[in-house]
């Protein structure tokens, strides 16, 4: 069974995550890039990046296309941006047909609560089934060795063939 790792990260804390759970998985792995990305510091990139979350913007996205079909297990990562998901995931969304597959779900935080960010991620991909969710709180500057271990020790619990 193939897996597909599926991040957007600013500040780098989510591609760490990404990167350990595809190296886990043996997985294969694609960062989301867009056209236009809010700044990466300071009080516009709060602004801008969640006014995008709020509007549930779809920006556009300059990633090669990939064959979503040949993927069996599929992790999408983001950080939290206003509770939720970043807006590269609402065009992710709605570019592919991701129907039928055993989706993961991981987030990097600054204080949010997970749940909501999740909770979409099974909304705008329903039709598949859910293996489990992980957050962690900005691991590049609190403990990256520690969130690289928890990231590893999540995917080993989950239902899934390596």
């Amino acid at each position: 069974m193939k897996s597909l790792v599926v991040y957007y990260s600013l500040s780098g804390n989510t591609k760490y995550i990404a990167e350990c759970i595809a190296k886990e998985l043996n997985a294969d792995i694609l960062e989301l890039k867009t056209k236009n990305n809010p700044p990466s510091k300071g009080f516009l990139k709060y602004l801008i990046g969640g006014f995008g979350v709020v509007l549930r913007r779809k920006p556009e996205l300059v990633n090669k296309k990939i064959d979503i079909d040949k993927y069996d297990h599929i992790f999408l990562g983001s950080p939290i941006w206003a509770g939720d998901f970043v807006p590269a995931f609402n065009t992710f969304a709605s570019q592919y047909d991701i129907t039928n597959k055993y989706l993961g779900f991981f987030a990097c935080h600054s204080g949010d609560n997970a749940s909501k960010c999740f909770e979409r991620f099974k909304d705008c991909f329903p039709n598949n089934r859910f293996l489990g969710e992980i957050s962690f709180k900005e691991p590049l500057k609190y403990n990256s060795q520690r969130a690289g271990l928890r990231a590893v020790d999540w995917i080993s619990l989950l239902p899934i063939n390596k």
